[in-house]
Formats: C-alpha cells, structure tokens, sequence
C-alpha cells in the first residue's frame, strides 16, 4: 500500500522568516510557530504518513532553512527561488547541507504586485531551468489568474504544474461558473495536476459541513480525474477553518465514490509520482 501523503503543508519559525501576513487578532489559531515535530503530531493524528512542505514566504532565506529540517515524515520541498534571476546558484544554495529534497518551485503569484507575473518573459525563462531539472511548479493564482496559468502550462508544455487549492473557487453559495470553465480549460493541459486543498481556512469553524465544498471537489474530480488530484491539508492555515480532522474527512465523504485504489491515488499515490518522492 502507498504511503499517505499530505501534499501541501506550512512550517515557520517567526523569528528567523517573519510571516508579515499572520494577523494575530483574525488568525490566532496559526499565530505562532509551527515545526517538525507539530508536524509530525499532525500527520499521525490524521492518518497520513509523510508530506510535502510547501513555501509560506518568498524567500531565499527561508527555503535554505527549510530544507534543512532533518525529519523523516518530510517528504519534499517546494521552495521559493527568484525565476527572474539565475535559478541554478540558487537551487544549489538550498540544497547545498540539505536533509529535504527540493522537489518544486512556487511564488506568491496571487499577492504579486504585477497580476501578470506568470506571463512575464524572464520567468518564462526561469520555468525552462525547472523544466530542466526536473521539478515542479506549484501555481497559488487567484481564480480569475487561471487563464494567464493555462497559457502558461501551454508554453511549457514539458514542465509538470500543480494547481494549489483548485485554483481558489470562490465560497460556498458564491457563483463558481466563472472558475468552473477557466478551471476546466487548465484541466485540458495534460501537465497540470491540482491539489483538493485550501478550501477552508477562510471559513468559520463550524459553519461549514462537506455538503457546502461539494461543487468545486466535484468540478475538479471530473476535470482531472482521480489520477490528477491531490490531497492537502494547507496545515497549518487549516487551523483557522476548524482544523485537518474535519477537512480531511470531509474530502474523503466528497470522494467516496472513487474506488479504493483511485483515493489511495488522491490520498498519496499522486503526490508521490508528481513530485517523485524517494
């Protein structure tokens, strides 16, 4: 049986790689530090084996620092790097005394200051050393980036991207058509892969059941297919929406058509194929 994947989680140490975006009156739960060791009591608590750690900050710093957490439930990193600039001084930067393997890339595309960032011409550039080596982009856009995202998965068309957190469909009772159709034309680029992840931590805890998430699981579902999704927790911002134990089993209600071997493919399988995981 394939190991249980958590493929999208967050740690910080606050005084070394300040997270100017915590506000600690709004988002008390995750106001603090989050380590290894958290995450290991997290993935045990849930049933999930190892995870992807995934950037919080866009920082150099705080990915050289990150991949040298020594722990064993530390499957990857997706790190952040400046695409603009030569990405291999920095990829050997963070790996250079690393215990994690660099496995992707992300940026902060949907808090950039330029709304097209992704279809700038040196982080065109920047996505071909990916490409080259080897290693993911995740995609963080806002709903309405995920046009500028499908022309870019169609200009790489042999870098693998994997859409975090579907790509932000708008809440539960807001109109998802616009979202729908952009979210299904990324879904035709054979080389995008989407996490289930995210979709709570701009919810109240306990305002939400399964039943309200139902549309965009089930949107994304038919567009990729159980052999594109994956599952992830966004630990720890999960905290600010209830919590990994709610969403995790509210996922694995809105998937519980799929057959045994197809949520082992959700719950793990993907994971560690997109992101080649030893």
């Amino acid at each position: 049986m394939s190991a249980a994947i958590d493929a999208h989680v967050h740690l910080w140490n606050r005084a070394v790689d300040p997270q100017d975006w915590i506000d600690a009156e709004t988002m008390a739960p995750i106001a603090r530090d989050f380590g290894a060791a958290d995450l290991s009591e997290m993935l045990a608590s849930n049933g999930l084996d190892r995870a992807v750690v995934v950037q919080s900050s866009n920082s150099l710093e705080e990915s050289v620092r990150l991949a040298r957490l020594d722990s064993p439930v530390i499957a990857g990193l997706v790190a952040w790097v400046d695409l603009e600039a030569e990405v291999e001084p920095q990829l050997d930067q963070i790996r250079e005394h690393a215990a994690v393997p660099v496995v992707g890339v992300r940026h902060l595309v949907h808090i950039d200051p330029d709304p097209e960032w992704l279809l700038r011409e040196k982080v065109g550039a920047g996505l071909a050393v990916l490409e080259r080596e080897g290693l993911r982009f995740d995609l963080v856009v806002r709903d309405w980036q995920l046009p500028q995202a499908t022309r870019l998965a169609a200009r790489h068309g042999g870098l693998r991207f994997v859409l975090d957190h579907l790509g932000g469909p708008p809440g539960p009772g807001q109109d998802t058509s616009g979202w729908e159709s952009w979210l299904r034309e990324l879904a035709r680029r054979p080389n995008v892969v989407a996490k289930v992840s995210g979709l709570t931590s701009g919810l109240a805890p306990g305002s939400w059941r399964a039943a309200d998430l139902a549309a965009p699981v089930t949107i994304a579902l038919e567009a990729f297919g159980p052999e594109r999704l994956l599952y992830g927790s966004d630990w720890p911002l999960a905290e600010l929406g209830g919590g990994v134990a709610p969403w995790k089993s509210a996922v694995g209600a809105l998937l519980d058509g799929l057959s045994t071997a197809e949520r082992a493919r959700v719950f793990g399988g993907n994971a560690a194929d997109v992101y080649s995981l030893a």
